[in-house]
């Protein structure tokens, strides 16, 4: 069924079709300060818009900067460095009688060796340090966002204090979050459209699986062959049964769009995917569009491996290797300004499992 968009706010998506986007069902980990300034639904009190994205829950992970004590829940200030929020934590009923359970523990337990009360007991108190923060821990806080006295709020759904001595969970969470944002919270929402027939909601799903089978197709045809490079026409063919047989199941007599129309969307998507999973890129933009595919390209591989054999010998990174964005980097200058983060993991998987490189921690690698 079509749905017509002016029913609802100019700027906003019908709530009928918030389902659609994957954001509205998660916990979306956004900055704080864009969590203050989002926008308030008009159709659906207590969601929210980020651009084009509903959404009502988020994940956040800062610092503690105030505290207030309630019978029934802690609220928190969290500082994520781009603004402080208000989190309200509520207190577990269980906790109330911890501290009395604790002092009947018999003291020879302990000589009795292994006593599984003890170490449950020894884990709920676990659990309870670590509900209980001060001002200067660090907080990660799933929950629902709420509005209330004109003030924006997240009330915990879960919540727990992070050990981080070397800051480790706060440099992977400054990573991620960029990557995050330009990938999905910066693109536009999109109605899934179904160029090949069919209703948009139903239509849509049958793409999807369509689209799912043409990614298999291809890469299987790369492997199989192993494909070094090729131009968009030169797997076009592989697609022609894929969709006589998608024309053949809906049975519609209704008339759909072209043949040629439907192979180049699907290819384009198809192509789409792959580049975005590293599988294939472009070393050099041109009109004339080549890829290449990145398990069979032996220059890249050359250049990964010069990149590592000369920097390794550098006091620098001569014990734990060199880390993953410097190796990008450095593969950047030396054969394609193009690469992405996705086509060198996929190249260093790929060395790796033939033994020409080696991993030394999650990130880093040198040569054998």
């Amino acid at each position: 069924m079509a749905v017509n968009l002016g029913d609802a706010d100019a700027d906003e998506l019908p709530s009928m079709l918030w389902g659609l986007d994957p954001v509205y069902s998660a916990y979306s980990k956004l900055y704080i300060t864009d969590i203050l300034q989002m926008k308030e639904s008009r159709q659906v009190p207590g969601v929210y818009f980020y651009k084009t994205h509903p959404l009502f829950q988020v994940d956040v992970l800062g610092t503690v900067v105030y505290k207030r004590e309630r019978d029934d829940f802690y609220c928190y200030g969290v500082d994520d460095s781009t603004g402080v929020i208000s989190c309200l934590c509520w207190k577990d009923e269980k906790w109330s009688d911890q501290g009395e359970s604790s002092k009947c523990r018999d003291p020879s337990g302990s000589s009795r060796g292994f006593n599984i009360e003890d170490e449950l007991k020894r884990l709920k108190e676990a659990e309870r340090k670590s509900t209980m923060l001060e001002i200067g821990d660090l907080l990660r806080v799933r929950g629902t966002v709420k509005t209330s006295r004109d003030a924006r709020e997240i009330r915990a759904n879960c919540f727990y204090k992070v050990n981080d001595p070397v800051m480790a969970v706060q440099i992977l969470h400054m990573l991620e979050m960029p990557q995050l944002y330009r990938k999905c919270y910066d693109q536009p929402f999109q109605m899934p459209k179904d160029d090949l027939g069919g209703t948009e909601a139903g239509g849509s799903s049958h793409f999807h699986r369509l689209l799912s089978r043409s990614v298999l197709a291809l890469k299987e045809f790369l492997l199989e062959k192993e494909v070094a490079r090729f131009r968009p026409y030169d797997v076009e063919f592989l697609l022609h049964p894929l969709i006589q047989s998608c024309s053949a199941e809906q049975e519609s007599d209704q008339p759909g769009t072209s043949f040629a129309t439907q192979i180049r969307k699907l290819l384009k998507e198809t192509l789409s995917v792959l580049q975005d999973e590293g599988q294939i890129f472009r070393k050099i933009r041109t009109a004339d569009e080549v890829y290449n595919v990145t398990e069979q390209d032996k220059d890249l591989h050359t250049a990964i491996k010069d990149v590592l054999r000369e920097d390794t010998k550098r006091e620098k990174y001569a014990e734990k290797g060199c880390h993953v964005l410097h190796i990008l980097s450095s593969v950047r200058q030396r054969y394609s300004q193009n690469l992405s983060r996705e086509v060198l993991e996929v190249a260093l998987t790929f060395l790796e499992c033939n033994s020409d490189i080696i991993s030394t921690t999650e990130a880093h690698y040198t040569v054998l």
